[in-house]
């Protein structure tokens, strides 16, 4: 039964593979789309270097390889691995006067932008955990936060987050479409849903248990941030861990959370004839300022790693002289 089902799979996406979306987010790029382009390549190569810094910096000192810096330099992959999901077919569509994208590699690009979607909170969340452990359990920090089951965390938030993703994109491959316009900047599972010429209930099911799943993940940090909002209060050394490490984390989550509802309800429910300016800076905010804006945080804000990154730099800048 696997192999007729995966068999079938295969046919389908064979026989979508000459289709061709039409991007029509870039349609306002035309006049000015060196500017956009050279904009944009800095912006990548910028969130690349100051996530590989921190990625760098903790993998090599030993004294950052506690649960929290591992968390964080997970975050700074995602980070990465989220950014390369959308600069790189956005550069491209600035150089070419058609924007046109196959549909496999719409699927790809939908895959790649969920599931770093999906890893970010899922991430995040567990960071919460680790922080309301930190603070308020902790004398029983580091038996309940064994390296083991860090890397065990890390690796099941990338696992879970592939697997939603790919429930999602075999039922999208399944129906067959009646259109090949899409209203963004980059390819996402709703929109071409949307073009689809037979019902799509299945689809819409999967996607409120995918929104229930990502709601719990908020309400989990809620509760962590509650609790340790409680536990920090009762003392001054825990307001001042509470500013050096949650807040930042908290800073973290209130921006991806919104960005990502706001693309996500534009996505559903959005009039296409509003400007078309101002709803690509809204649906790229989630894909450009978390992966730039995370390891800077982190990296202001916390000593440790403030002051390591500040000696590997001295040293650079030593060495050349």
């Amino acid at each position: 039964f696997f192999w007729v089902c995966l068999l079938s799979m295969t046919v389908e996406f064979n026989s979508t593979e000459k289709i061709l979306f039409v991007l029509h987010g870039l349609n306002m790029t035309q006049k000015n789309k060196h500017i956009y382009f050279s904009c944009s390549l800095i912006l990548y190569l910028f969130t690349i270097f100051v996530n590989l810094t921190l990625i760098f910096t903790i993998s090599l000192e030993k004294m950052l390889h506690d649960p929290m810096y591992l968390f964080i330099c997970n975050l700074c992959i995602n980070g990465i691995y989220g950014a390369s999901t959308f600069y790189p077919r956005l550069l491209y569509d600035l150089l070419i006067e058609s924007h046109l994208i196959t549909y496999s590699w719409c699927m790809t690009q939908t895959f790649g932008i969920y599931s770093y979607a999906f890893c970010e909170f899922t991430n995040l969340t567990v960071m919460a955990y680790d922080r309301y452990v930190a603070i308020c359990k902790p004398l029983h920090y580091h038996s309940i936060m064994t390296i083991q089951k860090v890397w065990t965390l890390i690796l099941l938030s990338w696992f879970f987050s592939w697997l939603e993703c790919s429930i999602g994109i075999v039922l999208t491959v399944r129906l067959p479409l009646c259109g090949t316009d899409i209203d963004k900047l980059y390819c996402l599972n709703w929109a071409v849903v949307k073009l689809s010429c037979i019902d799509t209930t299945p689809n819409n099911l999967y996607g409120f248990f995918l929104v229930f799943c990502q709601v719990s993940k908020i309400m989990l940090i809620l509760i962590s941030y509650v609790n340790i909002t409680k536990s920090c209060l009762r003392s001054h050394v825990g307001k001042k861990k509470f500013m050096q490490t949650c807040l930042p984390h908290l800073i973290t989550v209130i921006n991806f959370t919104i960005s990502i509802v706001f693309d996500s309800m534009y996505t559903r429910y959005g009039s296409n004839t509003s400007l078309l300016a101002l709803r690509n800076i809204m649906s790229v905010e989630y894909l450009v300022v978390p992966p730039l804006l995370n390891p800077i945080i982190y990296g202001m804000t916390l000593t440790q790693i403030r002051n390591r990154v500040g000696q590997i730099f001295s040293h650079k800048v030593a060495a050349l002289k």
